[in-house]
């Protein structure tokens, strides 16, 4: 008779999982995706890769997601409803003799008519020549791998791989599911903490559910850790009890990897959209996760210049004074200057004007490459210079009618005038758009009346 694909057979990886010296995140593992909490989308009855699992018909794939999100979790159930072997290597822990020994035992079953699924956890963490290695296992169907991630397949997995696996997505867990994962864990008592008269409040439960900060693991480890200090208090997780095991906790952050960066986007963003308060939070979170403050006092002086400019010039002046600040009072007064700097920056005026001015003069650069300086703007220090004709034509702005030479160019002659600047109706610039709308509306017909006279 064949196994069926709804359960988990009792002589399988999940059958230890009864082992009392195995942590309660181990032992409470799914056996069946209907036990799996969150990955509502990815998982929701009738999507593809449920049918696919469901059907023992899987594909090799990259597990995308934060930690305790259920990676490790998804690839046994893979290896159990497709029948096959599972095999697990850590890329922080495993070098290429040890692949290539998985490799060559997978081959041999292989050969025998039996699959295998190998799990690489960390997958990011193996260099170019290390993934390579798994390609033509997974070409010929050797192997179904699944690497699990929680960094950016993008930037951190080599396109052959990546054109060899389908990319799944999976999120944080939310708290609300991670407190049905605690409840099943508390009622099971072949393999979770039933049976020991184990007493826990609804706010208990909801404080460890937030606590987890998204990761499952860590939920039903807080739970554990409770749970034995709980032994000597007559079973009862109390609010001490509580206090002990959420002690000092952390939340989820990667000083150099995907949620990082997303932090920061979401920083600026909040700046340029005037939302002092999301600003505020996401700079908050960033110091909570122990980001480099002077990584934040670059970004923040970067806003000030690229985002605010010459709408509102203390800007720039804030955002070094800021800076300034933090490196005399350190952490964590300091910190106030950067929040102050933060709100202000939201709150004031925005322009990109001159952003896109630099910007549109770069690509100027790039496309005419090396003009000639026209010879009325020369300098002509030598006698020499001044017969070639260095500074001849040149117009002293201050000796001009309103201190502006209105027809003189600044422009190579084979480029004619460009704008650049276009300053917005916002802040400072206001008044810089009224004056430079008029200056050139001048120049435009003084250089027009010059060309008349020319012709």
């Amino acid at each position: 008779m064949s196994k069926s694909r709804n359960a988990v057979p009792e002589n399988d990886l999940l059958s230890v999982d009864r082992d009392p010296l195995r942590p309660l995140a181990e032992r409470i593992r799914p056996r069946t995706l209907d036990e799996m909490v969150g990955q509502r989308r990815l998982l929701a009855p009738g999507s593809a890769l449920r049918r696919a699992v469901e059907s023992g018909r899987v594909h090799s794939m990259i597990l995308w997601g934060p930690p305790g999100c259920g990676k490790t979790t998804l690839a046994l159930l893979l290896a159990h409803y497709s029948q096959a072997e599972f095999r697990a290597i850590s890329a922080v822990l495993s070098g290429l003799p040890e692949v290539r020994q998985v490799l060559a035992e997978a081959a041999h079953r292989f050969a025998e008519g039996r699959r295998t699924v190998l799990f690489v956890d960390e997958v990011h963490r193996f260099n170019k020549t290390q993934q390579d290695a798994f390609l033509p296992h997974i070409e010929r169907g050797t192997i179904v791998f699944v690497g699990a991630t929680t960094e950016n397949p993008s930037f951190e997995l080599n396109s052959a791989l990546l054109s060899r696996c389908r990319v799944h997505v999976m999120e944080a867990v939310s708290a609300e599911d991670i407190r049905l994962a605690l409840l099943h864990a508390l009622g099971d008592e072949e393999r979770g903490l039933g049976g020991r008269g184990l007493q826990v409040g609804d706010e208990a439960l909801e404080q460890i559910s937030r606590a987890a900060d998204g990761d499952v693991r860590r939920g039903l480890t807080l739970l554990e850790i409770a749970a034995e200090l709980a032994e000597g208090e007559g079973g009862q997780i109390t609010a001490a009890t509580l206090a002990q095991v959420l002690a000092d906790r952390t939340r989820r952050f990667d000083k150099g990897g995907e949620q990082f960066y997303d932090q920061i986007s979401a920083l600026h963003k909040s700046v340029r959209s005037s939302n002092p308060d999301a600003a505020l939070y996401w700079l908050t979170r960033m110091l909570d996760g122990g980001c480099d403050p002077a990584y934040l006092a670059r970004r923040l002086t970067r806003m000030a210049v690229e985002d605010i400019g010459l709408a509102d010039p203390r800007a720039l002046q804030m955002a070094l004074e800021a800076w300034g600040t933090y490196d005399r009072l350190g952490s964590p007064e300091g910190e106030l200057a950067f929040a102050q700097l933060v709100i202000y920056l939201a709150s004031t005026a925005k322009s990109n004007a001159a952003y896109v001015a630099y910007n549109t003069a770069r690509q100027d650069v790039r496309e005419h490459g090396t003009q000639e300086v026209p010879l009325h703007l020369r300098n002509a220090p030598t006698k020499l210079m001044k017969q070639l004709g260095y500074s001849k034509g040149y117009q002293y702005d201050h000796d001009a009618e309103g201190g502006i030479a209105l027809d003189q160019t600044g422009f190579p002659d084979a480029m004619g005038e460009r704008v650049y600047y276009q300053p917005v109706e916002r802040g400072l610039e206001i008044k810089l758009k009224e004056k430079l709308d008029r200056l050139r509306a001048a120049r435009d017909a003084a250089r027009r009346t010059t060309d008349g006279k020319d012709g």
